[in-house]
């Protein structure tokens, strides 16, 4: 683990950060705060983290609980910045300024709280990665589970479609789900080749949402109807795409985990 944050520029000039995060810390996911600094997981240091634009690092873990391995966070629609306890089975909210607050009432034990995004609702949405559910929570931090997946489907990464639903990526499903901010589960699979592992997925400029097959070696769409499509052409054999993700060209970008590289899909 490099257990640094990188930026790049327009001009292709990357720079790293390591200096104010802690040692073996495992930064993981990164975004962008209402206060316009970016703000990121420290996995293993069971901590988040503000880096200001500039390479400030601030650390916080007071009010996280030993153990809670932070995995994701997202930014809220009250202007927080909201994260997943993988291993604590909470929902965490973090304040611009560093003050933190745990939620787990209403979480079945052992669900393993994963990716989590802001939805149309207004309300944050997350995925149980055990408990195979889908699960919200409010800004005031009421959350609320919601069922009717495949047993044992592992759902991935969730994200806000274009239709007003959220959607995710069930990994050992092999399917892509959607959920109503009402709570309604439609799972697809046609289309999608076995032993595809869908892992990440994102809302792309066209309309449809674009993931990533983590087994399968592929780049695939749906539909907001359900339709999907398999793109393979290009990709080397074992690159294991993962997180994907639209950039200001209009394409999308995605990291191939294995592979070592960084993979664009032309729209």
């Amino acid at each position: 683990m490099g257990n640094r944050i990188g930026r790049i520029t327009s001009a292709g000039i990357i720079t790293e950060f390591s200096a104010g995060i802690s040692p073996a810390s495992s930064p993981d996911e990164i975004v962008v705060g209402s206060d316009h600094n970016l703000w990121f997981s420290e996995e293993d240091g069971n901590r988040i983290a503000r880096i200001t634009t500039g390479g400030a690092v601030t650390e916080f873990s007071a009010g996280i609980s030993p153990g809670a391995n932070t995995v994701e966070v997202a930014a809220g629609p009250d202007g927080n910045l909201w994260f997943t306890e993988y291993a604590g089975n909470r929902v965490g909210r973090i304040t611009t300024g560093g003050a933190v607050s745990e939620f787990s009432a209403g979480i079945t034990p052992a669900a393993s709280p994963n990716e989590i995004t802001a939805g149309s609702d207004g309300n944050l949405w997350f995925t149980e990665f055990t408990g195979s559910r889908i699960g919200r929570v409010s800004t005031s931090g009421t959350i609320t589970e919601f069922s009717g997946m495949t047993a044992n489907a592992q759902p991935t990464a969730i994200t806000a479609g274009p239709d007003g639903n959220l959607w995710f990526a069930e990994f050992n499903a092999d399917k892509i789900g959607r959920i109503t901010t009402s709570g309604v589960i439609t799972e697809f699979s046609a289309g999608i080749t076995p032993g595809a592992q869908p892992a990440e997925i994102t809302p792309g400029p066209d309309g449809n949402l674009w993931f990533t097959e983590w087994g399968g070696n592929r780049i695939a769409r749906i539909t907001p109807a359900g339709v999907v499509t398999e793109f393979s052409a290009g990709m080397s054999p074992g690159a294991n795409p993962d997180e994907i993700t639209t950039g200001a060209d209009g394409n999308l970008w995605f990291a191939e985990y294995s592979g070592n590289r960084i993979g664009r899909f032309q729209l």
